[in-house]
């Protein structure tokens, strides 16, 4: 089996999540929305899962929306908030999340004022940038809590009271914090939260939006009455009990896995240090991060650096999985925008890695990691005697 490094694009799915969610492909399959009693036992089902995810974030149930995931998450926060607000200026940052700076870059086209803030060598965003960049017009503030390639963290309680104090919306992408950090609504002001149940080790095609209570938000997908008219479309009810048991999966062992997985990032931290002096540089402030993501440019002093592209698929024809920043679009490989964002030259953002843990990683797989990895990159580039 390879060793599977790249568990913020996806994780494995738990065997508790695919038990849980199996009566429902087999004998629970009936439409959520139906009044007979198959669709009775399998809206019990969602409100159950609905419960699950409430309690957990101490929001009302009414305030959960289902969805297939963060990307149509992100887009119903974003677009409905504009769609319910005459102010017309949006900030949010250089490193999000394409599932955010796509629909803000369209509502740009459309006559929306945006805001985008860089995050420099740091790789998060201050409150103090974003108190900066406020204007009487601002709608909407939307920052990930944390970044998906560098895994570095926004101070996203500083800027939620500071959105509330000015009667200002905030959404945040929540997807890689998800299981990695607390957060309580009731605490936190944020307005728009959301989430995907595949970066928890639930199944992919399931996630979930939660809109605070008496916020204007206009629903973006329509076509029925389902979610309380705020969502239309037939209930994916096996995504929606995975969903339910991965989120209470993820809180409930979230001390214990955070653990674990901050052992293994250490002991990562450490070999690249002894391997790869002057060579591995870590990105972003490791100070400000989850332990789960590592990002790793490779360069010397003399001004070598591997193609991350090559890096990548190297290790993975030796059983390594782990992925890069770089896109590959109509044949042309570009540099990260999140590694750009951090002040990286585009030739030094194309030399990155990145690495992310998950709960099923082992010691064993970091050992393997490191059997290979040397000698990948001392055929790539000249490492220091």
């Amino acid at each position: 089996m390879p060793v599977y490094f790249d568990n913020a694009a996806t994780t494995q799915t738990d065997e508790r999540v695919l038990d849980a969610m199996l009566p429902f492909f087999r004998s629970h399959y009936g439409n959520a929305s139906s009044i007979h009693a198959l669709g009775r036992q399998t809206n019990v089902a969602v409100e159950e899962a609905r419960e699950k995810i409430a309690r957990i974030l101490g929001a009302e149930v009414s305030e959960i929306i289902f969805t297939s995931g963060g990307t149509e998450s992100n887009n119903a926060a974003l677009k409905g908030a504009l769609a319910a607000s005459e102010k017309r200026h949006v900030i949010t940052s250089s490193v999000e999340h394409h599932a955010v700076l796509y629909p803000l870059e369209h509502a740009a086209q459309e006559g929306a004022q945006l805001t985008v803030l860089d995050p420099g060598p740091k790789g998060w965003i201050s409150a103090a940038q974003v108190e900066a960049a406020l204007t009487p017009d601002t709608a909407l503030v939307s920052l990930m809590h944390v970044n998906n390639e560098t895994g570095c963290i926004n101070p996203i309680e500083e800027i939620a009271a500071l959105c509330s104090a000015r009667g200002i919306l905030f959404h945040t992408d929540w997807v890689q914090a998800a299981g990695k950090l607390p957060l309580d609504v009731r605490e936190v002001p944020v307005d728009f939260l959301s989430v995907s149940a595949h970066k928890i080790h639930g199944p992919k095609g399931a996630g979930f939006l939660y809109v605070r209570g008496g916020t204007p938000w206009t629903p973006w997908m329509e076509g029925g009455s389902q979610e309380r008219g705020r969502r239309g479309g037939t209930l994916n009810v096996p995504g929606i009990v995975g969903l339910g048991e991965a989120f209470a999966l993820a809180h409930s062992e979230r001390d214990a896995n955070v653990c674990r997985i901050a052992a293994l990032s250490q002991s990562i931290q450490q070999r690249m240090q002894q391997l790869f002096p002057g060579v591995a540089h870590l990105n972003g402030d490791r100070s400000r991060a989850v332990p789960h993501i590592l990002n790793y440019s490779f360069f010397t002093d003399d001004g070598q650096a591997p193609d991350g592209e090559m890096l990548l698929l190297s290790l993975d024809i030796d059983g390594i999985c782990v992925s890069n920043g770089s896109a590959c679009t109509s044949g042309t490989v570009l540099p990260s925008h999140v590694l750009i964002g951090l002040g990286h030259e585009e030739r030094l953002a194309l030399s990155s890695i990145r690495i992310s843990l998950g709960k099923f990683n082992s010691e064993a797989d970091v050992d393997e990691l490191f059997e290979k990895l040397p000698g990948i990159l001392g055929r790539m580039i000249k490492l220091p005697a």
